[in-house]
């Protein structure tokens, strides 16, 4: 063949047709725009969660060679009477403060959506003010304002004609007084979730209702509580697995007292690295058995609130 019939592609035609073939592929395209969130993730998440459950079966302080003790750190952490007391505590504290904080931000949302337009936006400006404030800031303030001899707090009860209360000081009210300093940061921000879930409620099914008969609180029963139903449970699950993560308004205001009565999980896990002996694999153990926990808890909540479904379509 002669050297003049002879056609090759400049390497720029090359590269357009082979994008342009890409482009086509739908799949690989979106593969490709998660691949750096899955890198991430692999990296700082999926990894690590893998080593912590071998280091779990190892005996290891940081300062010398790691040794294989099999089910060992298992076996003395089921063992701690101060582990069981820790999630105990836990327990307790998501008790107090997730149907208080879930109850108080239906309760804000739907006054929200009672609001005018511009009061609903100033009010839900301040609302989430809270939330924006770091948790250490935010523990020491409350630390301030519940302080037993200067504290506002007590001064307000004072001249209600109340005595003081201890609040931090005392093991019968700690872990109530997290719990809601906890729910003073957060409940803004879950109303506005579930705020943004009562937006998607067509306002003629309460058209429909009221015509029917129905007042406020059939209204509220009948069709606000299950067409809100999907964005519960996502307050639910995410607000269960943050209490059951709480740490830095324990570690700011009490230290885990008075005598224990503050002292979660998380910060059970704290001490056994930085305040006993370096104890890496106890740790883990601990850390290991709270994600079982975790998962085994948002397991239950998705299957009892049916998160995969959807109830609007019955009201069509």
């Amino acid at each position: 063949m002669a050297a003049s019939q002879i056609h090759i592609k400049p390497k720029r035609f090359i590269l357009f047709e082979l994008l342009n073939r890409l482009g086509n592929n739908e799949a690989l395209i979106g593969y490709l725009f998660i691949l750096p969130s899955l890198i991430g993730f692999a990296i700082f998440f999926a990894y690590p969660a893998v080593r912590a459950v071998y280091i779990s079966f190892l005996d290891w302080n940081l300062l010398t060679d790691a040794k294989y003790v099999g089910l060992e750190n298992y076996q003395t952490l089921f063992d701690d009477k101060r582990f069981w007391d820790s999630l105990q505590v836990t327990v307790l504290y998501v008790l107090w403060n997730i149907p208080l904080q879930t109850v108080l931000a239906i309760f804000m949302a739907v006054m929200l959506e009672r609001f005018s337009t511009i009061t609903s936006s100033i009010m839900r400006g301040i609302m989430i003010l809270p939330w924006l404030m770091p948790n250490v800031v935010v523990a020491l303030l409350w630390l301030w304002i519940l302080d037993p001899s200067i504290g506002l707090m007590n001064e307000f009860l004072k001249a209600m004609g109340i005595g003081r209360q201890p609040f931090m000081g005392s093991p019968d009210q700690a872990i109530q007084s997290i719990a809601g300093i906890n729910i003073w940061r957060h409940v803004g921000y879950t109303s506005i979730l579930v705020f943004a879930g009562l937006k998607t409620i067509p306002k003629s099914l309460y058209e429909a209702a009221a015509m029917d008969g129905a007042d406020d609180l059939m209204q509220f029963r009948k069709i606000t509580l299950p067409l809100l139903r999907p964005v519960l449970v996502f307050v639910l699950v995410t607000s269960v697995i943050g209490s059951f993560q709480v740490f830095d308004t324990v570690a700011v205001t009490t230290g885990g007292g008075p005598a224990g009565s503050t002292r979660v999980i998380i910060y059970y896990i704290y001490q056994q690295v930085f305040e006993r002996r370096i104890k890496m694999g106890m740790a883990t153990a601990a850390s290991v058995v709270l994600f079982s926990i975790l998962i085994t808890v948002t397991i239950v909540q998705m299957r009892l609130l049916r998160s995969g479904e959807s109830d609007l379509a019955d009201y069509q």
